[in-house]
């Protein structure tokens, strides 16, 4: 494999950078220079990352690409690049469903979907790929976990999760925030925060056949604090409005 990037922005970079901690790792990869400062910091960081002279030049001297482009732009960039029957195309482009993606890169024939999280960068987190394909498959399960879907629109309600990462931690800030009102010192709320949250990640696993719901009951002891807080915050309408803007994000997603 010969991977190369159009667009290199923070996911691309996350990619490479897993990708180059496996240890021994050698393959090929050329990066777009359209940011200037992520791609001098790839190839000034690893020695088989070369910057190509234009997004053209990243087609011709790879066999496996991965589209990386900021969604608004994307259609604009693909129209003018010529792809090959052989190239091996992947869209990381979240709103642009991948039949569009297939008609902008032909005549390249194999073409898929996959939507990995910034983590991968640490080897965490899964990718999402549509359709099944081992090649792409194994690229990511290297990186960390890989979920395989046949169906788009499958592939695209899994999408919408990506869409909560910045209200999640918007959500702890605002614990971090209260907490540090009281008076205890920002890093240790800070980490006692970080430490909490990380053990109930991995909540889930110890009831891997219960739905997060049960969970929620579990810890909502009768008369506690968490009863209280899940109680306020479900009387406020809360979880109503955030299922309302998974929805909306849902619509962007689909075009729909």
């Amino acid at each position: 494999m010969k991977l190369g990037f159009v667009g290199t922005g923070a996911l691309s970079s996350a990619i490479v950078t897993g990708l180059k901690s496996l240890p021994g790792e050698t393959t090929p990869v050329v990066i777009s220079p359209r940011n200037e400062a992520i791609a001098a910091g790839l190839a000034a960081r690893y020695r088989d990352v070369r910057i190509a002279a234009d997004n053209q030049a990243v087609l011709d001297q790879c066999d496996t690409v991965m589209l990386a482009v900021r969604p608004q732009i994307a259609r604009e960039v693909l129209k003018e690049l010529r792809f090959r029957p052989d190239h091996h195309v992947i869209s990381l482009i979240a709103t642009i469903p991948r039949e569009e993606i297939a008609g902008l890169v032909a005549p390249a024939a194999q073409v898929g979907k996959a939507l990995p999280m910034p983590l991968i960068a640490r080897r965490q987190g899964s990718t999402i790929i549509c359709p099944p394909d081992p090649i792409v498959a194994t690229f990511f399960g290297r990186l960390g976990g890989v979920i395989e879907v046949e169906d788009q629109s499958e592939f695209d309600a899994l999408s919408v999760v990506t869409a909560t990462y910045a209200g999640y931690f918007r959500y702890l800030d605002t614990i971090h925030a209260w907490v540090s009102s009281q008076g205890v010192p920002r890093d240790k709320a800070r980490d006692y925060i970080t430490n909490i949250y990380k053990a109930l990640a991995d909540a889930p696993d110890t009831a891997p056949d219960e739905n997060f719901m049960h969970l929620a009951q579990d810890y909502a002891t009768r008369g506690g604090i968490n009863e209280q807080v899940l109680r306020e915050m479900t009387e406020r309408g809360t979880f109503e409005a955030f299922a309302e803007s998974l929805e909306r994000v849902h619509r962007r997603i689909t075009g729909k």
